[in-house]
């Protein structure tokens, strides 16, 4: 499963000490870049996200606890669509030349 991590360091952690909390880590064996899909850093410094891959969630919070002294977490399961194929589908399902709206022509909204 895919994983989408946002963090955000608390206020004070300096950037010493997520470097060297990382390196840490690193050196014992415990950050699993083979799991890594994509670390992105925000503008700014003090906050980004990671693309990780995990099969058991437990294994993700034990990769991730060991920096919850310095940055919080908001992590989501999530899934990748191919444009081309979320396209035919919705091509099907509404039909096409709907004008780009799912509801063109119709009176219903759909659930959100």
């Amino acid at each position: 499963m895919l994983y989408y991590c946002e963090f955000t360091w608390h206020a004070g952690t300096t950037e010493d000490e997520v470097w060297q909390r990382i390196l840490q880590q690193h050196d014992a064996g415990k950050n699993h870049p083979e799991r890594i899909r994509g670390w992105y850093n925000l503008a700014g410094g003090g906050a980004g996200f990671l693309l990780v891959e995990y099969d058991d969630p437990r294994e993700l919070s034990r990769f991730l606890t060991p920096y919850m002294d310095l940055m919080s977490f908001d992590v989501r399961a999530i899934y990748e669509n191919d444009y081309d194929e979320t396209i035919r589908h919705c091509q099907r399902r509404y039909g096409a030349g709907t004008g780009g709206s799912p509801t063109a022509g119709s009176t219903k909204v759909p659930p959100s």
